[in-house]
């Protein structure tokens, strides 16, 4: 059982290494690295901002943030997407940690694509929908500050 074992961990390893290959001819060290790692992932209960987007190519965000003093002390990100989308999504949350709530809202798709060192024309639209995902988790912080009894409906 143990040879078995092993020799599948084998199979696993090789083929991520050629996964990694060919992503490479594509893709920039960020966009891998992103999706590999999966940085700024999860989920955060008691958001104070909160935003649930599905692109038209039918991936979904989830944003959360966490907000004090006027600035994203956290910012985190559920997906169902590609793995571009995986990697527009940890970089909104990191471009926006640790910023004013007016820098955060000059987060654009045009940024999030420089900061990733650009994608491939047809998974530009993953950055937009990471963009309007933060915009709209935004929204709902100003929301929510407007009428407090909002978060406790929050999904």
């Amino acid at each position: 059982m143990k040879d078995r074992s092993e020799q599948l961990d084998k199979m696993e390893k090789a083929l991520n290494r050629m996964i990694r290959e060919e992503m490479k001819k594509i893709y920039s060290p960020q966009v891998i690295n992103r999706f590999f790692h999966h940085w700024n992932m999860g989920v955060l209960e008691n958001s104070d901002g909160f935003a649930r987007y599905t692109g038209p190519c039918g991936d979904t965000m989830e944003i959360f943030l966490k907000i004090k003093a006027g600035r994203i002390n956290l910012a985190l990100f559920q997906t169902a997407g590609c793995f571009a989308t995986v990697a527009c999504g940890s970089m909104v949350c990191e471009l926006a940690r640790g910023k004013k709530i007016s820098i955060a809202r000059q987060i654009n798709q045009n940024k999030i694509l420089k900061a990733l060192g650009g994608l491939p024309e047809e998974n530009q639209h993953c950055a937009l929908l990471a963009a309007t995902a933060l915009q709209k988790a935004l929204s709902d912080y100003f929301a929510k500050r407007q009428e407090p009894w909002k978060k406790a409906y929050q999904v």
